[in-house]
């Protein structure tokens, strides 16, 4: 079973509908214990990065999601999902993140219209199990305001430009980030979810340790 994180921030329902549309099994959760019981994990959201920093750690998520990561449990983050990888935002002044990834979460240039909100390309640096079948300069839609600048060219798996070439999709061993939201865009979405799923299901199968 695929968990989806409930932390009071994001489209919940949505994205478990996008998932069964997908044809995988996901349930919407908001405690410890049934993130270790499941196979996968995917941390969606949408707000503000130090409101979601302190909604995970007050329910005991925080440090049990890191610890399924780090156990090597399939993970996808979504939107700010993704932004919470990264070491530290500079959102309404500095907040730690999660630290799995390397870099800053920062705001979008004055050049453009903030929030980037929309339809856009994904260009893919590398080939992950999360973009097979997916083209490459495909669209996908995003809401957001800030970004992701990761310092390891080798974990970026692909770049959006909106004012600046931002990192809109990271991978690193079972670890997946978006930072567009696959619920929204359509059948390129549902495959990019299908693939998710797929890939928690060979994990199952062929289990670590």
């Amino acid at each position: 079973m695929i968990a989806i994180v409930d932390y009071g921030m994001g489209n919940l329902r949505s994205v478990q509908k996008g998932f069964e549309k997908a044809g995988w099994e996901a349930a919407v959760v908001n405690d410890a214990s049934s993130l270790t019981k499941s196979s996968g994990i995917v941390l969606p959201g949408v707000g503000a990065f130090a409101r979601a920093v302190e909604n995970l750690k007050q329910t005991d998520l925080f440090e049990t999601i890191i610890s399924e990561i780090n156990a090597g449990k399939a993970f996808l983050g979504i939107c700010l999902g993704l932004q919470l990888l990264f070491e530290v935002s500079e959102e309404f002044g500095l907040t730690d993140g999660m630290g799995i990834f390397p870099g800053r979460v920062k705001k979008l240039p004055d050049s453009v219209k903030v929030p980037h909100m929309g339809w856009n390309r994904v260009f893919i640096k590398k080939k992950t199990p999360l973009t097979e079948g997916i083209a490459d300069g495909s669209h996908f839609y995003f809401v957001h305001s800030y970004f992701v600048d990761a310092e390891s060219p080798d974990q970026i798996a692909g770049i959006t430009e909106y004012g600046l070439n931002f990192t809109s999709m990271v991978q690193k061993d079972n670890i997946f980030g978006i930072q567009f939201h696959p619920e929204k865009s359509s059948a390129l979405g549902l495959r990019i979810l299908k693939n998710f799923g797929e890939l928690v299901a060979k994990n199952d199968r062929n289990p670590r340790g």
